[in-house]
């Protein structure tokens, strides 16, 4: 069992307690130890309802995970030179970028899930094909940008995964080790 699937099955415990014999919170205490943008990342993708849609899950999370990702989409893209910033309204242009490239990459990484094959990647109807939105993996293609702003966002969807995955590595030595 991976950490994602720990942290979720620790998120619908029905005993919280944490003592000698109760050790269910111990993955929401390794991602909380974990620190940085990964533990917000785990929280809002898992923890909020996001993921499985069953109830709406804590705004602020989100609000304050899109302010911390717009801020660092901006930071790097500015030192990425992703577009020159040499005018006012070019600076205006290549802020309203970032916020884009922000906002569309965080949607995606966050519910990235087929719409036409709910994520298995097998055609609905028939059951046994590839399904042709997906291409058979699952994942949906970004949808609503093209040229650079597409290769922006899918950047930014990789870098993401790249944190989500080394908070998960982190939080699960931590789960390993017992250092908490």
């Amino acid at each position: 069992m991976g950490f994602a699937e720990k942290y979720v099955a620790s998120i619908g415990s029905s005993n919280l307690m944490d003592d000698a014999q109760h050790h269910q919170t111990d993955p929401l205490a390794a991602a909380a130890l974990a620190g940085d943008i990964g533990a917000l990342l785990c929280r809002v993708k898992y923890a909020d309802g996001t993921l499985n849609r069953m109830f709406e899950g804590n705004q602020q999370n989100l609000a304050q995970l899109l302010r911390i990702w717009t801020a660092e989409v901006i930071k790097r893209g500015r030192f990425r030179r992703w577009v020159p910033e040499n005018t006012a309204w070019d600076a205006a242009a290549a802020q309203a970028l970032y916020r884009r490239v922000a906002e569309k990459s965080l949607a995606h990484w966050l519910d990235s899930k087929c719409r036409g094959c709910s994520g298995t990647g097998v055609k609905v109807l028939l059951g046994n094909g590839q399904c042709t939105s997906c291409k058979g993996t699952g994942v949906a293609p970004v949808y609503g940008v093209a040229g650079l702003e597409l290769e922006r966002v899918k950047d930014m969807v990789s870098e993401l995964s790249a944190i989500y995955d080394s908070h998960s590595g982190r939080a699960g030595s931590l789960l390993r080790g017992g250092d908490m």
